[in-house]
């Protein structure tokens, strides 16, 4: 249960309506202490993961019974005057910074922030909308079905536990949906009298620090995550309370630079398992630049040497698991080359390392899947969602290698000042919760990395998708030449359709294959982000037809135009599988959205990057899966099944070695007495 005092150290007694929590709290940046690491917390984590399974029953009745309460409360508030209401919103603030969020405190703040909301934006709350908010008040992870309205379940559970003087996070996925959000539902908050700021891009630190001391911030994970480790820096490792109110007290002129923000306290994450789980595979890391141009001969030297090694003889290219294995002749071969290079290279560590660097740059980093070219820059592209991270790039010199690959200016290196892992970040928030359509198969790792159940919330209304038959095709120019034919007939039918594809390269070509045969498209990705919001607003009228990577799955709501839905609604095609199936059942969610009809269908090919990533493209299932008939249909949906289990896997392990070395760094710099 989440606890006013608890959580930012309130003394029980009320305080004036919008007086500010951060020069009142007993603790001026609270987070929580995270956990030792045991040997048997392995045990733990299962034992705690069957427990929590067998108590989400006894969860859900316990959600049961506050809903009825709540549905109780609300019809009697919905007699108020606007007056009534507005008092009956400052008893219900003072109850509950007094006590924190209790039962009766959640269910008086809930009937009244619902009746708020069907005032001033229109909309009412329905009663999953009410679980789903009711889930997360609990701490738990609320999967709801893509449609049902995960923005305004959130404004529920943000709305109570600010009123009860909790500062909270609103956490997206990115800039657009965070700055959306708040101005779809900052005129809801307004009216319960709360403050709501957006964290952008580009903000300066003293603007920072006056959103931050929002009720409501809502930004994206990496904003508020590298803001963070900005204070860690400027506290010199994890805040001593006592030392920050001393520095507090004497500077009286405000010429200390005081941290940007207030503190981990209660953390509402949209698209959670993106957030907490695909994300977390890429530590954040703070850091410094070096010298341009000796990163430049750097990096050259590394790919001559690279170059002069062979494939099989000299090292072996681990596609399944991104890596670079050396053989003993490839090292051999090196430390001959390193030697007359002399100077850095004829250290045996660090040139191995950076010739590795070099044949991942190569072989396993390709222009239009990992990354674009713009404006004479490596830009890194996101797998999970398709969008450009202008700001990131990849460390240990990888990326200045991919640069000297594309022949382009080289950047200096970054320098770390300070890491850390989505893992440890969120688990120092004191409370914290989350939302998507896609949790239960990641269910167990919420409940051992961050102590979350998931809830799965029922839909408000049937839902009407239909999902034809997936089809498989023997290469990949015969599935693009099916999916534009495909595209064309249901287009002629007057159904708008969205094409999905893993890559920006991959978008392209698809997009290629209409234009031949004359099909009018709008082509969403990387590239031209800038017209998002138009492609996505006509992306559901007649006739329309839409090329997009992940660009266009979560969080993006693509309405039906006049007439759609008389003729089946929207249509998705997916042309590639994904390394996790909830990202495809992500993409499905487009269409059939809020009971509305729709229809999805897979074409695919066995040339697909995952059965060439996986090495599941080989084999006997395989060549079944080229068999016409039942048969090879049966033995496709297990080929890609099983590819998209091994990438699963392989992303896990890569996410538990990533938190214990992050463990394990942060112990030693600990003792050190660095900052992270």
């Amino acid at each position: 249960m989440l606890d006013a005092g608890q959580l930012v150290g309130l003394p029980p007694r009320a305080r004036p309506r919008g007086a500010s929590l951060h020069s009142t709290s007993l603790v001026l940046y609270p987070e929580r202490d995270e956990p030792p690491h045991h040997w048997l917390d392995p045990a733990e984590n299962a034992t705690r993961f069957v427990y929590g399974r067998l108590s989400v029953p006894l969860l859900r009745l316990r959600l049961r019974l506050l809903l009825a309460l709540t549905l109780a409360r609300a019809g009697r508030i919905a007699t108020l005057e606007d007056a009534q209401l507005d008092a009956q919103i400052a008893e219900a603030r003072l109850r509950a910074r007094c006590s924190g969020m209790t039962d009766a405190n959640i269910v008086e703040c809930f009937a009244l922030i619902r009746e708020v909301s069907r005032r001033t934006l229109g909309l009412y709350h329905h009663k999953v909308q009410l679980l789903g908010a009711l889930a997360m008040a609990r701490g738990a992870v609320a999967e709801m079905e893509t449609g049902e309205g995960k923005t305004l379940t959130a404004t529920l559970t943000a709305g109570a536990a600010a009123l009860a003087g909790i500062p909270v996070h609103i956490v997206t996925v990115n800039d657009y949906l965070a700055e959306r959000d708040a101005d779809t539902m900052g005129p809801l908050f307004e009216r319960l009298g709360l403050s709501v700021g957006v964290l952008k891009h580009g903000i300066q630190p003293d603007e920072r620090r006056q959103i931050y001391r929002s009720d409501i911030v809502y930004a994206s994970n990496k904003e508020i995550a590298f803001d963070y480790l900005r204070d860690r820096v400027k506290l010199g490792g994890p805040p001593q309370n006592t030392t920050m109110k001393v520095r507090q007290f004497f500077d009286l002129a405000g010429i200390h630079d005081p941290p940007v923000m207030r503190g981990l306290h209660f953390a509402i994450v949209d698209e959670a398992d993106s957030v907490l789980i695909d994300e977390a595979r890429t530590p954040l890391i703070l850091s410094r630049e070096t010298n341009a141009e000796a990163e430049r001969i750097w990096a050259e030297t590394a790919h001559r040497l690279a170059k002069a090694l062979f494939e099989g003889r000299d090292y072996v290219l681990h596609q399944r698991d991104r890596r670079i294995e050396l053989t003993k002749r490839g090292k051999a071969t090196l430390e001959r080359l390193g030697l007359s290079a002399g100077g850095e290279w004829s250290m045996r560590i660090r040139r191995e390392q950076a010739v590795r660097q070099a044949l991942s740059a190569r072989f396993l980093f390709n222009k239009g899947d990992h990354y674009i070219v713009a404006d004479g820059k490596v830009v890194i592209v996101d797998e999970y969602t398709g969008r450009v991270m202008e700001e990131r790039s990849w460390n240990d010199g990888l990326h200045q290698l991919v640069e000297a690959k594309e022949g382009v200016e080289i950047t200096p290196r970054k320098d770390v000042l300070a890491r850390i892992t989505y893992q440890r970040f969120f688990r120092r928030y004191k409370g914290l919760a989350g939302m998507t359509g896609t949790a239960r198969e990641v269910a167990p790792e919420l409940s051992s990395v961050y102590r979350m159940n998931v809830v799965a919330i029922p839909t408000n209304a049937r839902s009407q998708r239909r999902r034809d038959s997936p089809r498989l095709y023997p290469t990949a120019e015969a599935r693009w030449r099916a999916v534009a034919e495909r595209a064309n007939a249901l287009c002629e039918a007057g159904r708008p359709v969205l094409i999905g594809t893993r890559s920006v390269a991959a978008s392209e070509r698809a997009s290629a294959w209409l234009t031949e045969l004359g099909i009018q498209h709008d082509l969403l990705n990387a590239m031209n982000e800038s017209e998002e919001a138009e492609i996505i607003a006509r992306a559901g009228d007649l006739g329309r037809v839409t090329v997009a990577t992940n660009m266009a799955g979560r969080g993006v709501d693509i309405a039906l135009g006049d007439g759609v839905a008389q003729r089946g609604g929207l249509h998705v095609i997916l042309t590639e599988r994904h390394d996790s199936k909830r990202i495809d059942r992500q993409l499905e969610g487009r269409t059939a959205r809020r009971g509305e009809p729709g229809s999805s269908e897979a074409i695919l090919s066995l040339e697909d990057a995952i059965l060439e990533q996986t090495s599941a493209g080989k084999g006997a299932l395989a060549r079944l899966a080229r068999l016409p008939g039942p048969v090879g249909r049966m033995a496709a949906r297990q080929l890609f099944r099983r590819a998209q289990k091994v990438a699963e896997r392989a992303h896990g392990r890569a996410r538990r070695i990533l938190l214990d070395q992050d463990r394990r760094l942060g112990t030693m710099l600990a003792f050190s007495g660095k900052p992270e």
